[in-house]
């Protein structure tokens, strides 16, 4: 990934720094508090980094800084897998505008060139240009797809789709869904929905449940992740959007309060611009 694909979050850094600028960190604890909090740092790295001050293991802009480099990185590979395990079946959720259809094919991209047989389903029937985007992506990358009519129901295209990677020998199956129906009840229905058909034909296993998540969001990401996860039971976190000003503490606490692997991320718009998550290169993004 190219480095100067970051920006960093400079109301964050500068915050941090003008409070060390106005004297002895000891005495400004609680505006470092509200600074860590406020950009939606996990509270755990917040009560650590205050301790630290406490006991004057930190005590500079420049120490303070390694520390939590050193905190969100610990945070971010914690119980994160080196790799990539490769699931048959990845469902791609995630509100309008994540960059769901996008991911999808830099998903297929990047799995064809390794020689997977892959496949696109079409299950945002509630939004005609995501079924015509990803249709273009499968004509120009030669991938198989499945789709249905506009407004038609998702779950039947779905399961068109299954079936018939199961009869043709697909190694991947990438699902594009809605990011929003009417009411968020009836959009978490219909994914429910989704899931269960697939599980007549596949078992849980072989079910990548992901989350598209753009780093510009801020703190609403995680309450997006909480929401998609209490309701579906997620696998994994997709990044996008890293060429714009990434926002990093949300990221942080979905990875550690909600237990979900942060998987790949994405930064560009070349179908070639996705990776494995790497969270020393994530974290130096931030914060360089």
């Amino acid at each position: 990934m190219e480095k100067n694909s970051f920006v960093k979050p400079r109301s964050f850094l500068d915050r941090i720094k003008s409070i060390f600028s106005a004297g002895p960190a000891k005495e400004h604890i609680d505006d470092l508090e509200e600074a860590l909090i406020e950009a939606d740092i996990d509270l755990a790295i917040v009560d650590e980094l205050t301790e630290a001050l406490k006991k004057e293991r930190v005590s500079s802009f420049e120490a303070a800084k390694k520390f939590l480099k050193d905190q969100f990185i610990f945070k971010l590979k914690e119980n994160n897998p080196d790799s990539v395990k490769h699931r048959k079946i990845m469902i791609l959720t995630g509100i309008n505008g994540a960059g769901k259809t996008t991911t999808a094919s830099k998903l297929a991209h990047l799995y064809q060139s390794k020689g997977k047989k892959v496949m696109f389903v079409a299950a945002d029937t509630f939004r005609a240009a995501a079924i015509e985007q990803l249709e273009t992506w499968a004509k120009r990358s030669g991938t198989d797809i499945v789709k249905g009519m506009d407004g038609g129901d998702p779950a039947a295209v779905v399961f068109d789709g299954v079936v018939k990677a199961k009869k043709e020998g697909h190694d991947v199956v990438i699902i594009d869904t809605a990011g929003r129906l009417h009411t968020k009840v009836n959009l978490m229905q219909e994914l429910l929905k989704i899931k269960r058909v697939i599980l007549k034909e596949f078992p849980e296993e072989d079910i990548d449940t992901l989350i598209i998540i753009d780093t510009n969001t801020g703190k609403n990401a995680f309450s997006q992740a909480k929401e998609f996860n209490d309701t579906l039971k997620l696998t994994g976190v997709i990044l996008t959007k890293f060429d714009s000003s990434a926002k990093g503490g949300s990221i942080i606490r979905i990875k550690h309060e909600l237990n979900l692997p942060i998987k790949y991320m994405t930064f560009g718009e070349n179908v070639e611009a996705i990776s494995e998550f790497n969270a020393e290169e994530f974290v130096e993004g931030l914060f360089e």
